[in-house]
């Protein structure tokens, strides 16, 4: 697939992109290994970006009237005569790095980030994506048609939740139409692959941004990759354990960067998972329009979880004096109204705040290590309230047993003494034990009440911004 690019006169299935398909700002060292050709065509895109700038159309979103989801998306039929200069150079540079990928990301790969971050033009985003998680020669895409065959225990959450993906997008708006068939195949067949996922609300609207871009059976190999290797399988599984890292991690992260809005949110008990949950489950899709949450999901395919970092602080640092002054409604009407379109114009904004925060990986490995720690313990104690109230249980069993001997008039004096001696060290410790293990409880039921608040509130802000979509 990688060796086959069509012309700049191919036809395209238009998709959500911003219109400033630029060019890198390339390392000082980079221009010493670009070829003289590389070079000028880097030169040529710099120029047509500054003539673009001042154009403030943004792409349209995905055309929803393709009807054929076995087509390809870089296809080489059907001629078009009103490519820009800008779309022919872009065909030309990103051809050749499709054309000689394994080649390309070995030697230059920087480089490749650095034109990923800018945006992969909307012709190659189906291919390109496919390179960039590996996932354009795997094996399980012949088990495709197979799984569509089979029954999933999931089919009805998945028929339930199919109405709700991209409800105003033409593709999927439609009851019964091809977008939401082919939407529910995808997801039926992973939760078949993966029963001990199955399925989890949000994960389509990743699927439904995949099939934008390609046909099913790709879509499902490009979301089966994501799952494996991005981070998000551990996000979608019934613990959520890795949500729980993740917004440990970005509360960390604010407390760092912006303690005095660190300080506002915990004085409005405005937790983490409220706002933040569904940038990590959807990659944005949830909060921004297409076009830009597309561009944000190219640096996703290129660069993985990191972005969202990047973005939801850079969100953050752009919104701090507006939240400073808002109580816990108002914030989440800014979030939910107010953030999702401060960048139509284009994303080029967002995206490069976001490469001026802060990101360390190493720290990061760090709250891992410390989150991790801080699980552990809070599984230590539950096992330690499981013993005690075993230990509880035996206790209260043994001062039955005393008490009913210490009745009977068949003992001698001595013995009863003892009976009672024996009766108050039982007591004694049955009352240890009933207060350890209370004290025990009231930690658990404080963490499980704090737990249950946040999925209530990841929850209510999903099922909102589903609504606003």
């Amino acid at each position: 697939m990688a060796s086959q690019v069509a012309s700049p006169s191919a036809s395209l299935h238009t998709t959500s992109s911003s219109t400033t398909l630029s060019t890198p700002a390339l390392s000082p060292s980079s221009p010493a290994q670009l070829s003289p050709d590389d070079l000028e065509l880097l030169a040529k895109l710099e120029e047509q970006n500054r003539l673009l700038e001042t154009d403030s159309k943004s792409l349209r979103s995905v055309n929803g009237s393709r009807r054929n989801s076995g087509s390809s998306l870089v296809s080489s039929s059907s001629a078009s005569s009103n490519l820009s200069h800008l779309e022919e150079d872009s065909w030309i540079l990103w051809g050749r790095i499709v054309n000689e990928w394994e080649d390309v990301r070995k030697k230059k790969e920087k480089q490749v980030k650095e034109l990923v971050r800018k945006g992969i033009p909307h012709h190659f985003r189906a291919i390109v994506w496919q390179l960039l998680c590996s996932a354009q020669s795997m094996p399980i895409k012949d088990q495709y048609s197979e799984l569509l065959k089979m029954t999933s225990p999931c089919e009805k959450l998945i028929r339930r939740d199919i109405a709700r993906t991209y409800p105003e997008h033409d593709f999927f708006k439609e009851k019964d139409s091809l977008g939401q068939e082919v939407l529910f195949n995808v997801m039926k067949a992973y939760s078949l692959v993966d029963r001990e996922v199955g399925y989890c609300q949000g994960s389509a609207f990743i699927v439904g941004l995949l099939l934008m871009q390609m046909p099913e059976e790709e879509a499902f190999c490009v979301f089966v990759k994501l799952m494996q290797d991005y981070r998000l399988r551990e996000l979608f599984k019934p613990s959520m354990a890795e949500l729980g890292l993740c917004m440990y991690q970005f509360e960390c992260m604010i407390q760092e960067h912006l303690p005095e809005l660190y300080v506002h949110f915990q004085s409005q008990s405005f937790h983490t998972s409220m706002y933040a949950s569904s940038w990590f489950l959807t990659i944005f899709l949830t909060t921004f329009p297409l076009p830009i949450a597309t561009r944000i999901f190219d640096i996703f395919m290129s660069e993985g979880l990191e972005i969202v970092f990047r973005v939801g602080l850079a969100l953050l640092q752009t919104n701090q004096a507006e939240l400073l002054q808002l109580d816990m409604e108002g914030m989440l009407q800014h979030f939910q109204k107010v953030i999702p379109h401060q960048f139509d114009s284009g994303p080029d904004k967002l995206i490069q705040a976001s490469y001026q925060v802060k990101y360390n990986a190493k720290k990061m490995k760090k709250l891992e290590k410390e989150y991790t720690t801080i699980k552990t313990k809070e599984m230590e104690e539950q096992v330690e309230i499981k013993r005690l109230r075993t230990e509880n249980r035996l206790l209260k069993q043994r001062i039955e047993t005393l008490e009913k001997r210490k009745c009977s008039s068949r003992y001698s004096e001595d013995f009863v003494l003892q009976l009672e001696k024996e009766l108050v060290q039982a007591r004694l410790s049955e009352a240890e034990s009933h207060c350890a293990l209370k004290e025990m409880q009231d930690k658990v039921l404080e963490m499980e009440k704090v737990n249950q608040a946040q999925d209530l509130q990841y929850k209510i802000a999903l099922k909102m911004e589903c609504r606003s979509l």
